[in-house]
């Protein structure tokens, strides 16, 4: 698995995974936060029995400096402002992974990764996750997306990198690329 890879949890057995210049080895999953990655996890993981405002604040315990904290990040995504006391399981799947986006940038990262992030979401939602993760990279906010959603990953991702039994087979860049080429490229 990519994530476990770039945080320490799989060990790699060739090449080297670094961030900002420090090997992979470094960064355990423990650290990762405190270290300026954070990661919006497949499924979610919302906190059961915590509201919305408790789950961001899990996102804010490790105490980075930025311009992420309640307020922005309700801007970016408004439902969490309204939907602020209600349980975060209470809320729909889209809504869960805003809350598991804005609990990610509460920690302030340099390096966003987000793990299928698309997966059992409406088009419309996915529509507008796509459009957030291209202004939050606008942003000068790193996003490593690991996505089987063609449609998403042509409209975010600058470059690509096909993984297949933990090697890289192939990669390149997004950029001029046609939706059927990039189906082309990647079908392994």
């Amino acid at each position: 698995d990519g994530v476990n890879a770039c945080l320490g949890i799989a060990r790699v057995r060739a090449g080297q995974i670094a961030f900002r210049g420090q090997p992979q080895t470094s960064i355990k999953h423990f650290t990762a936060a405190r270290s300026g990655i954070a990661v919006v996890p497949q499924g979610r993981r919302i906190v059961p029995g915590l509201t919305v405002r408790e789950n961001l604040a899990l996102g804010a315990a490790v105490g980075r400096p930025g311009k992420w904290n309640f307020d922005s990040v309700c801007e970016l995504f408004p439902i969490l402002k309204e939907r602020a006391d209600t349980p975060g399981t209470a809320m729909s799947g889209g809504q869960q992974q805003m809350l598991a986006i804005g609990r990610a940038l509460m920690a302030n990262p340099e390096l966003l990764i987000l793990d299928e992030p698309s997966e059992g979401l409406a088009p419309v939602i996915v529509d507008e996750l796509a459009a957030t993760f291209v202004r939050l990279a606008a942003q000068d906010t790193s996003i490593l997306l690991i996505e089987q959603n063609f449609s998403l990953v042509h409209r975010v991702a600058q470059r690509y990198y096909v993984l297949s039994k933990g090697s890289v087979v192939e990669q390149g860049s997004v950029e001029g690329m046609s939706m059927d080429d990039l189906k082309k490229h990647v079908a392994v």
